[in-house]
């Protein structure tokens, strides 16, 4: 364990005199606590302090004291655990927030839990044209995820219903939304997307994969800016409750950036954002400009546009993430859907970081992995190496061969922890329908660390949850953190277990890395921002499985008590 000791800050101080300290004493020191700095050597102090929103010290409590003016408020810890603020490197505050507002299905988990979910929604809102929402799973439907429209139509049977998985990658609809949409047994499948037919007698079952849910959108009643401005506060005090400080939006669109802009104006964003800008399959490369013009709009202070999202395969459990080997399915050489061809999306990631953009990647297969890899690699050879801190989300599998690629192209793994258990999506739903050899490759958190790589963590919020902690507790056993029968109590793939410390570099300064805000956030570091969090138990002395049950008992951004449960 690393005693406490006094850092240069401290001994500065000392060495100015009891008049600077007073002539500048700060407006909040936190002492008497073990203070997990996250700095270059990972020091542990006993007492931060706080001057206009920033660190102007961190040390040992005895050198604190000496720094307490009149106006100077104490807390005393009581030996609490504080950290940096945490990050979240891919989440969806604002549908997220939306959908918590809306029909939210995700307090259930069967069929029947969803119909009735939905027949109280209906009922409770008689005058709404549209009833939407999401966050059921696919797992309760079987293999494919296919919910049948029947189910809705007898609950709802004269509006239309439209309700998204929590993955966001499949719909279920019921038979008064495709007909409003003109979705019927013959219209074909958009060229990234699966609508889902009834084999033996090619009727429309209900559900819908990938790009075909996009063939309501011109039915379905746009998000209202009001109901966009409710859903982000709702996600700001969950996420500042949870102890994180600084996010990365997975999906930005412009009206999205103006609700954070809105919020920020109220005085009420209590987070940095880095805002990923939604790239349009549709189209090509005639989009960077605008995405210039929003750059611009948005490029410092607490909302920055300089990122790029591209989502270039689907999900394993639909048949979707593009494989290297087929999938395990009747039907011959299924490898997933290519969202971005991959010659184009070469010139395009080229293109864009010459442009000085990040590159966000959603990728979940082996294949589209590999896709974006070569994609970086182009972009280097071609522009020389940048800044970009360019990241891969969700790499559910990698191929051993790609895993050395991350450290060599400076790209960072952004995993989402949570899902690196055996639970029903893994068990039921896709190792049936890969090989044995594949299966091995998946989540290899520990294996990218091992090469060399840097991995940030993300909770992809609403997908799962957006509590760090259960997160966190995954990444260290590879375990279900609610204790349930997973792979019978073993962990999953043990190899791939990392050390707490690992991943609270992810949650914390690599997180900070991928945002471009290390040099002011990420760790307790004298000039960087009072994002801090203090936690009712010590990490460091509670049994792995336990870390889920933490919770945060304060959290500071710029300073500013934001969630205070302190007793």
């Amino acid at each position: 364990m690393i005693k406490a000791s006094v850092g240069f800050p401290a001994l500065l101080l000392l060495l100015l005199g009891t008049g600077c300290q007073q002539a500048s004493s700060p407006d909040l020191i936190l002492t008497n606590g073990v203070i997990y700095t996250v700095d270059g050597v990972r020091s542990v102090q006993e007492a931060v302090a706080i001057t206009d929103g920033r660190i102007s010290f961190v040390g040992s409590r005895d050198d604190a004291a000496k720094q307490v003016g009149r106006e100077t408020e104490v807390i005393d810890l009581a030996g609490r655990l504080v950290l940096p603020g945490l990050q979240d490197t891919h989440i969806h505050p604002i549908m997220g927030g939306v959908e918590a507002l809306s029909c939210d299905l995700n307090a259930a988990d069967d069929a029947e839990g969803y119909v009735r979910v939905v027949a109280g929604c209906a009922m409770a809102n008689p005058d709404l044209p549209w009833i939407t929402g999401g966050g059921w799973l696919m797992s309760a439907f079987g293999p494919g995820g296919m919910p049948r429209k029947e189910l809705l139509d007898a609950v709802v049977p004269d509006r239309p219903v439209l309700l998204f998985s929590t993955d966001g990658h499949s719909a279920w609809a019921n038979s008064k939304a495709l007909e409003i949409a003109g979705i019927t047994a013959e219209t074909p499948d958009p060229a990234d997307g699966r609508i889902d037919r009834d084999p033996v007698t090619g009727e429309l079952i209900g559900s819908l994969q990938e790009g075909a849910t996009h063939l309501l959108d011109h039915v379905v009643p746009p998000t209202t800016a009001e109901a966009r401005l409710d859903g982000l506060r709702y996600s700001v005090a969950m996420l500042n409750r949870y102890g994180i400080t600084t996010i990365q939006d997975a999906i930005v669109y412009p009206e999205d950036l103006e609700t954070y802009r809105s919020l920020a104006e109220q005085g009420e964003l209590f987070l940095h954002v880095e805002a990923s800008l939604w790239w349009d399959r549709n189209y090509g490369l005639e989009q960077i400009p605008d995405m210039v013009a929003l750059r611009d709009q948005f490029k410092a202070g607490p909302i920055r546009a300089n990122t790029v999202k591209i989502m270039q395969d689907g999900v394993m459990e639909n048949y979707t993430a593009v494989m290297l080997e087929p999938y395990l399915l009747e039907a011959d050489n299924v490898t997933g859907i290519p969202m971005v061809e991959p010659q184009l999306l070469r010139e395009v990631v080229t293109a864009l970081d010459a442009s000085q953009f990040q590159i966000h990647f959603h990728a979940i297969g082996d294949g589209a992995i590999r896709q974006a890899l070569d994609a970086i690699e182009a972009a280097h050879q071609a522009n020389g190496a940048s800044d970009g801190r360019h990241h891969i989300s969700h790499l559910q599998i990698i191929d051993p061969a790609d895993i050395p690629r991350f450290a060599a192209l400076s790209v960072t793994a952004n995993f989402q922890p949570l899902w690196a258990y055996a639970d029903e999506y893994v068990v039921d739903l896709t190792l049936p329908f890969i090989r044995e050899k594949t299966a091995q490759s998946m989540y290899p958190i520990n294996s990218v660390i091992q090469a060399g790589g840097k991995v940030a963590f993300g909770s992809d919020w609403s997908v799962s949850t957006a509590n760090p902690w259960p997160q966190i507790e995954v990444a260290i056993t590879r375990k279900n953190p609610e204790g349930g029968d997973s792979a019978e109590g073993e962990a999953f793939l043990p190899n791939e277990r990392i050390s707490l410390e690992q991943a609270l570099d992810a949650f914390t300064i690599n997180a900070a890395y991928v945002n471009h805000r290390d040099d002011e956030t990420g760790s307790i570091e004298v000039g960087k921002y009072a994002d801090l969090v203090v936690l009712d138990q010590n990490l460091f002395e509670i049994a792995p499985e336990q870390i889920s049950e933490t919770q945060a008992v304060l959290t500071l951004f710029q300073g500013k008590r934001v969630y205070d449960q302190l007793p």
